[in-house]
């Protein structure tokens, strides 16, 4: 017979539920965020993911990849960045196919304001996550 997996106790399902639950409360609370400074979550994520790059560029099929998107969309998505100043493109020295994604200053402001909101919930919050994580590791 195949493997089972061990049993979960009502404990480890009661940690479960309460870390999802924790992790909602940040998604939502960065969601209202994003859309309290003027962006959609994506967009939001799409401008992090840009600067988290390593050279704080990106290719639109790399952003893709970063947000689970297929290429159109991800078109649609800097499309819109772009025509409110939040991305620039700019086409790649070393190969002129390539056309990278940066952040513009009014790009960089925005996402620095909501880094900032986000790191200080992620302090608040991040407490109570590694309790429940260390449920898990408790057993």
């Amino acid at each position: 017979m195949a493997n089972t997996p061990p049993g979960i106790s009502k404990d480890e399902y009661q940690a479960l539920a309460s870390f999802r639950h924790a992790l909602r409360k940040f998604l939502h609370f960065s969601q209202e965020a994003a859309v309290a400074a003027g962006l959609t979550p994506q967009q939001h994520q799409a401008l992090l993911a840009v600067k988290a790059s390593a050279d704080e560029s990106l290719t639109i099929g790399e952003l893709a990849e970063r947000l689970q998107l297929r290429h159109h969309s991800a078109v649609g998505l800097v499309n819109r960045l772009v025509s409110q100043r939040l991305l620039k493109r700019h086409r790649s020295t070393t190969d002129r196919r390539q056309v990278q994604l940066m952040l513009t200053s009014t790009g960089e402001r925005l996402l620095r304001e909501l880094s900032a909101a986000h790191r200080e919930e992620l302090r608040r919050i991040g407490p109570q996550l590694k309790v429940l994580l260390e449920r898990f590791n408790d057993r």
